[in-house]
């Protein structure tokens, strides 16, 4: 999770270039952003497991790295798993909330967010060039209905959360693990819905999305099979790109090449007797 290259000292002065990347040898044991996301913020207190995601490695501007220390601590959250969170208290109002897993550098999250101000949106990912600029996109368009989470959305949903917490979740362009052995990690499985199920609100819509044809047929079939959720479209199947879900530049790059990108939504059912 942690990328140990790249990272300034303090704060960029205004001779960096917001684009530019910066690069920084840090002595051992130095943070990487001082009052910034943590390294590995869970640290070895929960047990090793197949992990859904895999850090990447990529530099980080000098733009990125100044939203990272400046904005983090107040619209920042390390998914740590030692406490549950009050989302009223972390967005500072009692409005819907909606768990975006993934969210690359931003763009699209920042888009619904400004379309949608009534709705908070817990955006959660490892990358963080795409932590520091989504924070710097909300500051630039004021998007206070947006924090940004660091670290393993399954910690945060199964230590973290309440029940009922969440109104929304999605989960768009997953890493499709296409290997056959990778299967196994790929995020949409039933032991990752009845988690998600545990934290979703009656009526919440889980909405998934993928360019990866094979994934969506899983995705499809994993989601159908649940119990606790049943598809929003009385005939089945998938569903056509709702108009919140922005169409991103690397999705319009993927379609221009004859890429099929399927979107399903199911909806929470009420609560099973236990």
């Amino acid at each position: 999770m942690s990328d140990s290259l790249n990272a300034p000292d303090a704060p960029p002065s205004a001779s960096h270039d917001p684009g530019e990347s910066v690069r920084h040898t840090r002595t051992r044991g130095e943070p990487r952003f001082p009052d910034g996301p943590r390294a590995d913020p869970a640290g070895s207190h929960f047990e090793r497991r197949i992990r859904s995601f895999q850090p990447r490695r990529s530099r980080v501007t000098a733009g990125q790295a100044d939203a990272l220390q400046r904005l983090w601590p107040t619209w920042g959250l390390d998914i740590d798993g030692q406490r549950v969170i009050d989302l009223g208290e972390l967005f500072g109002n009692d409005r819907p909330v909606v768990l975006e897993i993934g969210f690359g550098m931003g763009e699209a999250t920042a888009r619904m967010a400004a379309a949608d101000p009534g709705t908070n949106i817990l955006a959660v990912d490892v990358h963080t060039p795409g932590q520091g600029n989504l924070l710097n996109l909300a500051e630039r368009d004021g998007l206070s209905n947006v924090r940004v989470g660091n670290g393993d959305a399954i910690i945060l949903l199964r230590e973290m959360l309440r029940p009922d917490a969440l109104d929304g979740l999605r989960v768009y362009f997953p890493d499709p693990w296409p290997k056959k052995r990778h299967h196994k990690r790929r995020l949409i499985q039933p032991e990752f819905l009845t988690l998600a199920a545990a934290r979703l609100k009656p009526g919440a819509i889980v909405h998934c999305a993928t360019d990866w044809e094979p994934y969506a047929e899983q995705m499809l079939e994993v989601l159908g099979a649940h119990p606790d959720f049943e598809n929003t479209r009385a005939e089945g199947g998938f569903a056509p790109r709702p108009g919140f879900r922005p169409l991103t530049r690397f999705e319009g790059q993927g379609l221009d090449k004859g890429h099929v990108v399927n979107d399903l939504l199911f909806r929470r059912v009420p609560h099973r007797e236990r």
